[in-house]
């Protein structure tokens, strides 16, 4: 079982709070995928994730997590967790 990257920064934006996981310049391709929307989904209703693919990899891995506002920092922090959690394992 792969271990769950560290949380790199989160910031705090007008709905969302962004926990981070991974620089976005290193990777090539940022997206959205259906999949890891509704893996996020199932974890903190109405959350995104922001996956990346690497120029020398076929494989997507988690950028970001985006975590409504009202679920505080902290919470956010621990749901965002989960979600890569749920999808990277």
């Amino acid at each position: 079982m792969a271990s769950t990257p560290a949380v790199d920064t989160v910031e705090e934006g007008d709905d969302y709070y962004h926990v981070r996981f991974r620089d976005p310049d290193d990777f090539d391709t940022i997206r959205t995928p259906d999949w890891a929307d509704e893996a996020s989904d199932s974890v903190s209703e109405g959350s995104e994730v922001r996956t990346g693919k690497r120029e020398d990899s076929d494989d997507w891995e988690v950028q970001s997590v985006l975590i409504k506002k009202q679920a505080g920092k902290d919470t956010a922090r621990e749901k965002a967790k989960e979600v890569v959690e749920k999808i990277e394992n």
